[in-house]
């Protein structure tokens, strides 16, 4: 009998995009070395860092090797978060997992380990998230992030994002999708651009409601997470129907760009397309024809619901 094959851990690139995030870097840095999945690179660039960032990020270079810790120095100039992200998955190796992850946050140590385990039932372009435990700069608890839906799908991923970018892994198949893309939209972040991807190719979302890191809450967060369902259902009513709206219309125009979503993703873009340019008292009744046959095209909780039907009715 021949003796069993060592087989090698699987190859994960982290993913990090850092703007002056010195005050916290090095406990995120340090959660790092602790992942017990070992098999990991830190692809990171600096988008226009004016503190000591670049110090830290040399240094853990240093600590665990510059073939673990490699820097993407093109371009030089500053491109905000989402073409950021978008530049490092470029540079992922071929057959590489990734993980986007967020300069301020800490993660557990079995981060890496329980997603690749969650990504590995499928072969099809896949995304994984999870929960978080938000706290505050001290990483004092305060709360945990909302539940998520169970298979969420491409119309649901029309009227909100509930992939929390710093939890996201995505398996090769959709890294190779995101990298084959257009250029991200600039009207939304990189974690809603690959779980609309992602759901659009008619791939798998995997959520996970056991938090995977602390999840600092601070005045210099890109995107803070509200932590009730009432507070984000108020903040939408604040927001008002037609900047939701029009970044919904954004999205279908983007969408509808694409070479990779399915037949009847395809189909759900133009006909929203289609009804949304309908105005008067004809669309807003054919938009509430196609509310009432569309029961995927919702969120996830009532009061969310509620308000994205009234938004679409209106904006």
């Amino acid at each position: 009998m021949a003796p069993p094959q060592h087989q090698e851990p699987i190859p994960v690139a982290v993913l990090l995009s850092v703007y002056n995030g010195a005050t916290f870097l090095n406990d995120l840095l340090t959660s790092l070395k602790q992942q017990t999945h070992t098999n990991w690179v830190l692809l990171w660039r600096d988008d226009g860092s004016t503190d000591a960032s670049i110090d830290y990020m040399q240094q853990f270079a240093l600590d665990v090797g510059i073939q673990r810790c490699r820097q993407i120095t093109s371009p030089h100039t500053h491109m905000g978060v989402v073409r950021s992200y978008a530049t490092l998955l470029q540079d992922t190796p071929e057959g590489y997992f990734v993980a986007f992850c967020d300069q301020d946050d800490v993660w557990f140590p079995d981060k890496l380990e329980r997603g690749l385990k969650a990504l590995a039932v499928t072969q099809k372009p896949a995304l994984y998230c999870s929960r978080q435990r938000l706290t505050d700069t001290k990483l004092r608890p305060i709360s945990i992030s909302p539940p998520l839906p169970p298979n969420p799908c491409f119309q649901m991923a029309l009227t909100q994002n509930i992939a929390t970018g710093c939890t996201i892994m995505l398996s090769p198949p959709a890294v190779h999708l995101l990298q084959d893309s257009l250029s991200p939209p600039k009207h939304i972040l990189h974690d809603w651009w690959a779980y609309l991807a992602v759901t659009g190719a008619d791939g798998i979302v995997i959520t996970d409601n056991q938090p995977t890191l602390f999840y600092r809450q601070h005045e210099n967060n890109a995107v803070g997470a509200p932590a009730l369902f009432m507070q984000r259902a108020l903040a939408a009513l604040r927001r008002g129907p037609w900047q939701f709206m029009s970044i919904f219309r954004d999205n279908l125009a983007y969408l509808a760009k694409q070479t990779y979503l399915s037949a009847p993703n395809s189909h759900v873009v133009d006909a929203l397309q289609k009804v949304l340019s309908q105005l008067g008292l004809i669309g807003r009744w054919r938009r509430w024809c196609m509310l009432k046959h569309s029961p995927k095209l919702r969120r996830y909780t009532w009061p969310e619901q509620i308000i994205f039907r009234l938004w679409f009715l209106l904006g």
